[in-house]
């Protein structure tokens, strides 16, 4: 026979799983959320100093 104390024990078990799942699953979010922001940070800096360098200035002068 199962007894009641058995079903509320293997619930226990289960919200724990779930529990401990949870807690990973935000981890890993939050991980991929700062690394996706370094990557564009990174790529804004780089990408605005590559700019910087490869400017042309051209002078004109008039003479009359």
């Amino acid at each position: 026979m199962v007894q009641r104390a058995d079903i509320e024990a293997k619930a226990k078990e289960i919200e724990a799983a779930l529990q401990e799942t949870k807690e990973s699953a935000q981890n890993t979010a939050v991980l991929a959320g700062v690394a996706v922001v370094l990557v564009v940070i990174i790529a804004y800096f780089l990408g605005n100093r590559k700019g910087k360098a490869g400017k042309t200035l051209v002078e004109v002068y008039r003479v009359k």
